[in-house]
């Protein structure tokens, strides 16, 4: 299921979510027009790999800031046009009206500090990976969770495939919506990944859970109306 629009208008411009689409652009492309061995480098030097972060831990040395960026420079990266815009269009579709909520400085801590704590959640249960993980989709996973909070009777459009390749739209209240997305996350982490283990299908499905529930525990400590 794909969702297509909501039915919630927002009421101020989402500056923050506009400019977040803008520079996460803006950087893929600059780097797809590189070379793959300048692409490959900048992944491996701004994208989050457990492994490096685990061997640290256990011999004891301490954190420097080039150890720590990619929890916030990783969910800046994307590693192809589809990965991009399925993010983007996500950001967008949710963003604009928990940016309402929220306020635009605010809205930004709280998507930086979900991704951050998506990245966390895919190193405790990837420890010994190996495989940089770069994309938004931690970070909107929190503002997809916020949005479960905030608007649960929202509707949804939601594009629905069918055996007879006729798309079939169909409203369907956020909460629900949103549940069963949080479900087929948890579902797939709790089958595909062990822990010890490494992302399946370069899907990093514990960040992805990691974040939406960052989102709904979080959000109401960053509403602008929160008293």
């Amino acid at each position: 299921m794909f969702p297509i629009r909501d039915n919630i208008p927002s009421r101020r411009p989402p500056l923050i979510t506009l400019l977040l689409i803008i520079i996460n652009s803006i950087i893929f492309f600059t780097l797809s027009s590189a070379s793959y061995s300048t692409f490959a480098g900048f992944v491996y030097k701004y994208g989050l790999i457990p492994a490096k972060i685990t061997k640290l831990v256990i011999s004891g040395v301490p954190f420097s800031g080039s150890d720590l960026y990619p929890f916030i420079t990783s969910m800046f990266l994307h590693g192809n046009t589809f990965h991009l815009i399925s993010n983007m269009w996500i950001l967008w579709l949710f963003g604009d009206n928990v940016e309402d909520r929220m306020g635009h400085i605010r809205f930004l801590i709280f998507y930086i500090l979900s991704g951050v704590i998506a990245g966390v959640f895919h190193l405790v249960f990837n420890p010994i990976s190996p495989v940089p993980v770069v994309g938004a989709s931690g970070a909107i996973a929190g503002v997809m969770g916020a949005y479960f909070i905030l608007f649960p009777s929202a509707r949804i459009i939601t594009l629905v495939p069918t055996f007879f390749l006729v798309p079939v739209f169909l409203p369907i209240h956020a909460v629900v919506y949103l549940f069963l997305w949080f479900l087929t996350q948890l579902y797939s982490g709790t089958v595909y990944s062990v822990i010890g283990g490494t992302t399946v299908g370069g899907i990093a499905w514990w960040a992805h859970i990691g974040g939406f529930i960052s989102g709904v525990l979080l959000n109401r400590f960053f509403l602008r109306d929160r008293y």
